[in-house]
């Protein structure tokens, strides 16, 4: 299944991410059905992480290190993980994850300018398209 969902950060662009649950269906599922829902946003290196959403899974096909522009849950802080790019503890060349991720899509647009245009702490929000 592959199903588009909006990240809107507050004051700046839609985030469109094409969800796929090839790696991790549960997760997805899950994701889907707690639409919509608020969080904080983040940034950690290249990406954007929220606090602790509604989603309960564990660990499912997770993941040691992600590509560019994957979307994952991180069981391990309930958070979802938007990926433009290295995080602080990944070797040159890869983007690795605090710890395990279920990947569950990729982020269609915007490319990482975002980055530098939103706040720590923004809300994001998480909707059907």
């Amino acid at each position: 299944m592959k199903k588009k969902i909006l990240a809107s950060i507050t004051g700046l662009e839609k985030i469109i991410i094409e969800l796929d649950d090839a790696n991790s269906p549960k997760t997805c599922a899950g994701l889907l059905q707690l639409l919509p829902f608020s969080v904080n946003a983040h940034i950690w290196g290249e990406e954007i992480y929220t606090d602790e959403s509604p989603i309960t899974q564990s660990e499912e096909n997770a993941k040691d290190l992600v590509n560019l522009n994957d979307v994952a849950y991180w069981p391990s802080g309930k958070a979802l993980c938007l990926f433009f790019g290295p995080t602080p503890i990944g070797k040159k060349g890869e983007i690795k994850p605090y710890s395990p991720v279920n990947v569950i899509g990729k982020i269609t647009n915007p490319d990482k300018t975002i980055l530098s245009r939103m706040n720590e702490g923004t809300k994001i929000t998480f909707n059907k398209i």
